[in-house]
């Protein structure tokens, strides 16, 4: 009998180890299982594009190193986006000046400016005016220009004036019309695309 109970010890035994490591694995992916998950760090947010001041009835103006105005938006109401570091205006108007001291007007409904106020995307009753210039010794005075859209995009430092929507151009006593255009007054580049129309007024009799 004592020799049955030994040698059924003996075999039972040799797996114990095996049986004990088993239930160890079982236990330990029980814990893991069951354990409560620490939370994790908040996912970063991308910024939002909501207003973080307002301005009333204010003008924010732009000068060069030497001290001289090259720029100058004001409206009724202006709000702030940081994730774009612009300004959205209400009832905008708009001013650059340029080296040679010719005056760039600009007047809107709404607009959205960049921070130094030197491109400013204008919409709603939009107009961009180029004052005109004396003439010089040797040369021809520069007539008044003026851009009429719902849409127009003026650039201070270039000089340029786009619009993607209809446009009316007038230049002095001329006028022109067009679905889209481009205007480069360092080149002295205008493109009109679209239906284009044109009115040539004769000039004064010598």
């Amino acid at each position: 009998m004592m020799g049955r109970l030994r040698r059924g010890w003996d075999r039972l035994s040799l797996y114990l180890p095996v049986v004990l490591m088993g239930l160890l694995a079982l236990g330990t992916w029980w814990l893991v299982r069951n354990a409560p998950t620490s939370p994790g760090a908040p996912a970063a947010q991308a910024p939002r594009h909501q207003p973080d001041y307002f301005m009333k009835s204010f003008s924010v103006k732009s000068f060069d190193a030497t001290g001289r105005l090259q720029s100058e938006v004001r409206g009724d109401m202006a709000r702030h986006f940081p994730d774009t570091d612009t300004l959205e205006i209400d009832r905008a108007r708009w001013r650059a000046t340029a080296p040679n001291g010719r005056l760039t007007l600009a007047t809107a409904d709404r607009a959205l400016s960049n921070a130094d106020g030197s491109e400013v995307q204008l919409f709603g009753n939009a107009i961009v005016t180029r004052e005109p210039l004396p003439s010089r010794p040797g040369g021809a005075a520069q007539p008044r220009l003026e851009f009429r859209s719902e849409f127009l995009h003026a650039f201070a430092h270039s000089e340029r004036v786009r619009s993607h929507q209809p446009v009316t151009l007038t230049r002095g006593r001329d006028r022109f019309t067009a679905d889209a255009m481009e205007y480069d007054h360092f080149d002295q580049v205008l493109q009109l695309r679209g239906r284009v129309h044109g009115v040539l007024m004769p000039g004064p009799a010598p």
